[in-house]
């Protein structure tokens, strides 16, 4: 389960739990790994999920492959329900069947969400096709968190390829930021106007750059009338509908992201078990934070928004 968002519950009391474990975390599967890794990091609880994949897979198949994920994910947090809540996983190349299995995570399960991959096999999840799947998560009101998929043009362009791991370190925020631009112009977000969407890795590229699209706006021509059609400017979804993880890893990334969507848009997060260097104390030490901005993106959002009982 690689990704997770984290709530920290009392900011004081978990740097100190940090502070009395010493030594190397396993990062990896297994419980006891994952749990030592969270009292390390002074954690209470995770949002565990699956990164989507097997979108290729048919219906039948799907069904099955889904049912079992999300009966894992259940049993993980029936096992420690002071610790996890869980986000199902879902079969969205079939959007009928992932209405219904959202349905069923949500109302029998006891998921909190549900995690989707940023395209479905070259198909953007802004179509209409999908318009089933968003008014269902609409219906239930629960928070989908979106995550990198491996697409052509983004993670896998082949102008990525050579050092630096570019289809990851570049590719990954640039599928995230395509997937929710598409949202936003092809007038998803308007259609439902109570989906609440997070996006991986602190929204990809387009939470720190709206005035980009803000300015498309002020436009003539063609790309103003895209614009016309819309409720809002793009920047305004993300004050609206639109939330985002901490992976930002600079202080003053972190500064630039609350002045552009706010405190209450951002919730902390590891990418779990992957090694990228985070940790609370880059949340806890941040400067240009208040003490009430640092506990709404330690954990106080996601209380809210994933029903959590503190």
């Amino acid at each position: 389960m690689p990704e997770v968002w984290d709530l920290v519950k009392d900011t004081p009391l978990a740097a100190a739990a940090k502070d009395n474990l010493t030594g190397p975390i396993a990062l990896g599967p297994g419980m006891a790994a994952r749990l030592q890794y969270m009292d390390k990091e002074g954690i209470d609880y995770q949002a565990i999920n699956v990164n989507a994949w097997g979108y290729n897979a048919d219906r039948a198949l799907a069904r099955d492959l889904i049912q079992l994920q999300n009966e894992k994910i259940a049993q993980a947090v029936a096992a420690h329900p002071d610790r996890f809540v869980g986000m199902a996983t879902l079969a969205l190349q079939h959007p009928d069947l992932a209405a219904e299995q959202l349905d069923f995570a949500v109302r029998k399960l006891g998921m909190r969400g549900a995690a989707i991959g940023g395209s479905i096999e070259g198909q953007e999840a802004a179509d209409r096709k999908f318009d089933p799947f968003w008014a269902k998560a609409e219906e239930l009101g629960v928070m989908l968190f979106v995550h990198p998929q491996q697409a052509p043009g983004t993670t896998q362009n082949a102008r990525l390829q050579g050092r630096g791991g570019l289809g990851n370190t570049i590719g990954n925020p640039l599928e995230t930021t395509v997937f929710l631009s598409h949202l936003i112009f092809e007038g998803t977000l308007d259609r439902f106007p109570g989906l609440k969407v997070c996006g991986a890795h602190a929204g990809g590229y387009l939470a720190s750059y709206t005035g980009r699209s803000d300015a498309l706006c002020g436009r003539g021509g063609a790309n103003g009338d895209d614009c016309r059609a819309l409720k809002r400017k793009p920047s305004e979804y993300f004050r609206s509908q639109l939330y985002i993880d901490s992976m930002i890893f600079r202080e003053d990334g972190l500064r630039h992201l609350v002045a552009e969507v706010g405190a209450d848009r951002i919730f902390y997060g590891t990418d779990y078990p992957f090694d990228w260097p985070v940790g609370i104390d880059f949340i806890v030490n941040a400067r240009s934070l208040t003490d009430t901005q640092k506990e709404a993106i330690l954990g106080g959002n996601l209380v809210k928004l994933l029903n959590i009982k503190a």
